[in-house]
């Protein structure tokens, strides 16, 4: 079973990753590409796992070379985005290249942490924001990054694993309703996320 923590024990030393990183970061893009759903013109969503999170860790402290210090901090920071065997979760970007098009389009966008959802058959999962901070400023404007929850019931999970059906991925904010079909590859691979 994969683990639903990151513990200590499972950090790498900085030399060892270093000499690992070239080949880690290449598995690690070949396991993300089944991980991702693009939403819309502006989002993706990232769909995260104990792999992902792990990555992320050792890429932190590889950048940051903060060193024993620095880990409390980022396992509480990662270890909360981990999938606990009953939904999916994910980082929700919105990407936008142009600094002045982005500013106007998060300004259009507050409150989108709480209009994310996931449609399957006749049910529809609704994303609920990790509440570690307010992801909507008081001036209206959205984060461009998201960290969203999907909690599902075993009849769901059941009915996700077994591929009938489309899986609809998409938000209906009012100044951002859309959705897209997840590909099988990627609910194959979002099917291992639960227990």
């Amino acid at each position: 079973m994969t683990p639903r923590k990151i513990e200590p024990s499972a950090i790498v030393p900085l030399s060892q990753y270093a000499a690992q990183r070239a080949e880690r970061r290449k598995r690690m893009a070949e396991l993300k590409k089944n991980r991702r759903l693009e939403v819309g013109p502006f989002a993706t969503f990232y769909f995260e796992s104990y792999d992902t999170m792990l990555h992320q860790v050792h890429e932190m402290l590889f950048i940051e070379k903060g060193g024993a210090e620095q880990l409390p901090d980022e396992l509480a920071a990662y270890n909360p985005l981990i999938p606990q065997g009953a939904e999916l979760v994910a980082t929700v970007m919105f990407e936008i290249d142009d600094p002045i098009r982005r500013t106007r389009v998060l300004a259009s966008l507050g409150g989108i942490e709480d209009n994310s959802f996931i449609r399957l058959g006749g049910d529809t999962i609704r994303g609920a924001s990790e509440d570690d901070q307010e992801r909507t400023r008081d001036d209206g404007k959205a984060s461009s990054v998201q960290f969203v929850r999907f909690a599902f019931t075993p009849a769901q999970i059941a009915a996700f694993r077994g591929g009938q059906g489309d899986v609809i991925v998409g938000f209906d904010h009012p100044s951002y309703g859309h959705m897209a079909v997840m590909p099988p590859a990627v609910r194959q691979a979002l099917a291992q996320d639960f227990a």
